[in-house]
Parts: structure tokens; sequence; C-alpha cells
């Protein structure tokens, strides 16, 4: 029956019925076919697998990033970056990478930093005379950075399903999206030298201390959530909260780049997006209980460990995995689906949980850059006026430098777990 429940969902998902309807619909059908499951039994676990206060994180970290988004951080942060980086080769092309990495201390969303920053940056791009498909490639690895420094959603999606505190994941998230961002700035970097792009800007201390006194404001939010977490202040939860009314305060009276008018617009993008999420939790928790009633983890555990109790070709194979689901599954159902599986491998293993959860994270991060699905890649063609087939070679030597991350973060774990000593 576990291999018609797949063999359902991979029908389901080839005629293209929505993720979170296909996981529930194949889970349904399943156990009606099977017969010893109350069908109600499947609408209280699709209720209870939302009904959690640290998911309750999600809806508010993606407000807050669109409020943060329309009230003109976007603008500052980008200024702020081509301030300190414009005079360098590539100065725009590495401007573009450390505002995603500004911006995913805020948004959480590796398409809304993606949006948000290359809306500004694409064109800016063009008009220098970068490449176009280098333009947007840029901007699409760039983006991947959202999930990875905190606060990230799927940072809270994996921290709930695995049962791991996600104030540690958030703090064990810093360096390895920092290695993603160093990385991608020397890849642009080489390229842009190489090519001829950019640089030449000229700025001085002053426009820098003016640039900064403007985005002051914009720098503090994450310092205000993370410290507050990491100060025992408040739990991820409720930081998200302080997040949204910081972020209505600073657009509203302080820029004023958020009219009243705007606010339902604001508000009803962050529900859709929420729902599209909570629905995918709730498909997915199915799925996960039949899988689970069916010792399906435990018995790919005990083949796992069949082949090799080796971890770090177990590593291997896991990360092969993820790179291929990342691949075809949007990340929050791969999460969702993927850690009641992988977990208890991993714990077999004697991996950290922790560490665990940053190897799946930035390695599902390289899934917004690669076809079929490529989120980022749609959002920064679209940004661009390009077609997707046009970034397909522009983006390979990003997908080739973030494997290379990947392979780091997984067998050095002391870039993951680092920070995380200090919260003890």
């Amino acid at each position: 029956m576990a291999i018609v429940l797949f063999v359902l969902l991979m029908v389901l998902f080839l005629i293209n019925v929505p993720i979170a309807v296909a996981l529930g619909l194949a889970s349904a059908l399943v156990f009606f076919i099977d017969g010893n499951v109350s069908l109600i039994v499947i609408m209280q676990r699709m209720f209870n697998s939302v009904d959690s206060f640290p998911l309750m994180a999600i809806p508010f970290f993606i407000l807050a990033g669109k409020l943060m988004e329309s009230g003109g951080i976007s603008q500052r942060l980008i200024h702020l970056a081509n301030v300190i980086f414009g005079r360098v080769k590539g100065g725009l092309a590495i401007v573009s990478i450390v505002a995603c990495a500004f911006f995913a201390a805020i948004s959480g969303s590796a398409a809304a930093t993606t949006a948000a920053v290359g809306a500004l940056l694409i064109p800016a791009m063009v008009k220098k005379g970068y490449d176009k498909s280098f333009s947007t490639a840029v901007q699409a690895a760039g983006g991947t950075i959202g999930i990875m420094i905190p606060p990230s959603v799927p940072l809270v999606l994996y921290g709930v399903a695995a049962g791991v505190s996600v104030s540690e994941l958030f703090i064990a998230g810093v360096i390895p999206g920092l290695l993603v961002m160093v990385s991608l700035i020397i890849l642009v970097y080489i390229i842009s030298l190489i090519q001829g792009y950019g640089g030449g800007e000229k700025f001085g201390f002053v426009d820098f201390l003016k640039a900064l006194a403007d985005a002051f404001l914009a720098l503090m939010m994450p310092v205000i959530i993370l410290g507050g977490i990491y100060g025992g202040i408040f739990t991820p939860t409720e930081a998200a909260v302080v997040a949204v009314v910081y972020g209505l305060i600073v657009g509203i009276f302080i820029y004023r780049e958020i009219k009243l008018k705007d606010l339902a617009n604001i508000f009803t993008s962050s529900v859709v997006v929420t729902a599209v999420i909570m629905f995918i939790i709730a498909g997915a928790s199915v799925f996960g209980y039949y899988l689970t009633r069916k010792r399906i983890p435990a018995e790919l555990t005990e083949l796992m460990l069949g082949v090799t109790e080796n971890w770090i070709i177990a590593l291997l194979i896991i990360n092969a995995i993820l790179l291929i689901c990342g691949m075809f599954l949007e990340t929050s159902a791969a999460i969702i689906i993927l850690t009641p599986i992988l977990v208890p491998i991993v714990s077999a293993l004697e991996v950290d949980l922790v560490h665990f959860g940053i190897i799946m994270i930035v390695n599902l991060g390289i899934g917004f850059i690669t076809p079929p699905v490529g989120v980022n890649l749609f959002v920064a063609a679209n940004i661009a006026g390009t077609k997707f087939e046009s970034l397909l070679k522009a983006i390979v030597p990003f997908i080739f430098v973030m494997i290379i991350d990947v392979i780091l973060v997984s067998f050095i774990p002391s870039i993951s777990l680092f920070l995380t000593g200090f919260l003890e």
C-alpha cells in the first residue's frame, strides 16, 4: 500500500494537482482502500497538525516580510550595500547578494527576497552593462539565502516536524547562511573580473554614514528579533509578532511609504501565502501519519543501516535524495514529507538533528534555482522579462558553488553548531 501511495502521489503531481491537495487526496484514498482507519481520523490529523503554537510564527514572519518589502526597507538596504561595494568589480552583483542577506534577515522567504531585491537590482545591473541572464541568475541564487539566515519559515517547519528547538535552528543557520553569501560573492566577483562587469562607483565616508543612518531602522529589525529570542525575552513566535508591530510602525509612521489603503493588499497576500503553507502541512501530516502506521521510516532506517553504518556515506546518499527532491518538490512540502522519513535515519547514525536541519535547508535551497520547479528562477525571470530557459546556462556555476557549500555544511558540523554552544 505504501507503493500505491507514492504512485498515486506521483500521478497527481504529473497532472498538476496542487501539492497540498495531492498529498491529502492520495493519503485519503489509500486510507479508504486500506479500510483500517476511519476517515474522520484524517480530518483530526489535519486539524491537529496546524494547531501548533510554533507554527503561529509563520503567518507573522510572512506578514513582517511583506510590511518591510512595502515599507521602503529594500531600497535603503540596497543603497547601503551599494555605497560599500559599488567601487568593486562586479559591484552591483555583489550588492545583490549582500542585499539578499540583509533582506533574508527580515523576510524568511527565498521568493520574497528574490522579488524585493530583484525588482530594483536586475534592471540596474542590465543598465550598467551586465549580461541580462547573468544578472537574473545572480538574483535568483542570492534569493536562496532567504531561507537560511534567520528568521526562516522553512526552519520553523523543520523544527515543528522534527521536534527541534526553533531558537537553536535559527542561530545554527547564521554561519551557513553567511557561508553561502560569501561563496556567491566570490563567484560573481570572479565572473565579473573575466567579463569586465561593473566597478568604479565612488562613495565617500560621508555617503556611507548617510546611507547607514537611513538604513539604521531596517538593520535594527533582525537585531531586535534575534536579540530578543537569544536574550530570552520572547519566543520565536512572539518575536514574529514583535516584527509585525515594528514593521507597521516603521513603514507607516517613520518611512511613511505604507499608506492605510495599502494594508488590505499586504494582509490579503500574507493570508494567501500562509493558507497555502498551512494546507500543505495539513495534507502532508496525513501522508506522514500513514507512513508511520506502516513503519516505512523504520524500515527505511533498517535498509540504510544495512547498506552502510558510516555516517559520511549515509549523508552523501541523503544529500543526493534531498537534491533530487528539491528539484521537483516545493520546499515546504519537501520538509514536511521528508523530515519524518529521514530523521529516524540520521538519529540512528547519531547525527545532531539541529545540524541535519541546516543540511536539509541549505540543500533544498538549491531547489529554488534548479529546474523544473526552480521558484526563484521563475520569479527572477519574470522580473527581468526573460525566458526561464535562457537562465539555465547562467545558473550552472551558482548551483555548483552551492553544492560545495552543502558538502562543507554536511561534513563540518561546527559550521552549524558553533553558535548554538553559546545558548547552553
